[in-house]
């Protein structure tokens, strides 16, 4: 399958297949010495040989090599014209926020990573945006919170942490007949299993901490869009807000996309037979994935995605707080931490963690009880990894 073109001085324009845009997407050999991965343009200011003369670097605010390198691998991994790179997801998230004005709308998964509620319901609400909380399993149910205020629908998918799944191109639908803004969170897939552009979305969000760096060693986030005007707009409050990353930050989210592919594979493989190992387990209750023949979307998860990913949730049969701690503090290959998509596989407690900003009778409401579990399953070996959960679960 191709997934696009990427025009390089080396390459011309060459069809090129995912696996290998990641590798080769926004590389140039470094024109003073030939070195073959980009460097980091550790640099605050560029010379110029004139008052507005300059190479088309001025103030590393508003640009830097290394980080463009990256915004065009970014674009051309998503099938997009444009890349723009944030200091962190919720940056970027920050930054398609401020496209709106005080009275506009929004409508949002009502299953959404708790630190983009936060940041809707504390930041941007109070200054007179109208937030629609839905649930968007069914793409019909957008339609009746669309108003002539409306300005942007708001998606992620697979959801964080439920696993529910959201059909982009139905929404997408929705959206461009209303002339809406549609933006999808697409930090679970990564672009080896999703692309939202190509399904009519108009943005799409990534939070490169997770899958895309894949070496928890970075904070990172990203836009992709086609639309210029979109672009131009962005651009502009990425420059004047200034939440942009650092050189090293950028090397490394490069580093870690050209090996995206082959990690994704082994999340993957890993992810299904952890799944499997849950489900059988007589001390489990429900397991929240998305690879499941019979999870209420299994048909478009398969239609938009191209493999299921590492991510999920469960549940024991006894439901109680206690006993989920127990099994969060006893495992020892799963690491009790914040975060997702690394090599390492991570364990986690949504309603304490990674969504204890959301009000409780919320998370109860859209079905995150308080004895959740979210696994980020690693590519360790699955052996190993299904026996570290066999003697925590117990």
């Amino acid at each position: 399958m191709v997934f696009g073109i990427f025009t390089n001085s080396r390459n011309h324009t060459t069809p090129m297949k995912l696996s290998t845009k990641l590798i080769h997407a926004g590389m140039e050999p470094d024109p003073s010495t030939g070195a073959i991965m980009t460097p980091i343009y550790q640099t605050s200011t560029y010379v110029q040989s004139a008052p507005g003369k300059h190479k088309g670097y001025e103030y590393a605010r508003s640009q830097n090599p290394t980080r463009q390198a990256l915004e065009t691998a970014m674009a051309a991994i998503e099938n997009g014209k444009h890349g723009l790179c944030f200091s962190s997801g919720v940056a970027a998230t920050d930054a398609v926020l401020r496209l709106l004005l005080p009275g506009d709308e929004v409508i949002a998964a009502n299953d959404m990573y708790g630190g983009t509620y936060r940041l809707f319901t504390k930041i941007f609400e109070p200054t007179g945006i109208k937030f629609h909380f839905v649930n968007m399993q069914d793409a019909a149910n957008i339609k009746q919170y669309i108003t002539p205020k409306t300005r942007l629908i708001w998606a992620e998918t697979p959801t964080n942490p439920l696993m529910n799944i959201v059909d982009i191109a139905a929404v997408a639908a929705i959206a461009q007949q209303h002339s809406i803004l549609l933006c999808v969170d697409n930090t679970f897939a990564s672009p080896y299993l999703q692309n939202p552009l190509d399904l009519g979305a108009d943005l799409v969000l990534h939070s490169a901490t997770k899958y895309l760096g894949g070496h928890s060693d970075v904070i990172h986030g990203s836009l992709v869009m086609n639309d210029t005007s979109l672009r131009d707009k962005l651009y502009f409050i990425q420059k004047s807000c200034g939440a942009v990353p650092g050189p090293q930050d950028c090397f490394l989210v490069l580093r870690g996309l050209k090996t995206l592919h082959v990690r994704m594979d082994r999340h993957c493989y890993n992810g299904e037979k952890i799944a499997h190992f849950l489900r059988s387990h007589p001390k489990v209750g429900q397991v929240y994935w998305c690879g499941f023949e019979d999870h209420p979307a299994y048909d478009i998860a398969r239609r938009q995605m191209r493999g299921f990913g590492g991510m999920m949730s469960f549940t024991l049969k006894d439901d109680s707080l206690a006993t989920a701690t127990r099994v969060l503090s006893s495992t020892h290959l799963f690491a009790l931490a914040e975060s997702l998509g690394g090599v390492e596989s991570l364990i986690n407690h949504p309603a304490s963690m990674t969504h204890a900003s959301i009000p409780r009778e919320e998370r109860i409401k859209n079905g995150l009880s308080d004895s959740l579990i979210r696994l980020s399953v690693g590519i360790e070996d699955a052996d190993d990894l299904i026996e570290d959960l066999r003697k925590a679960i117990g």
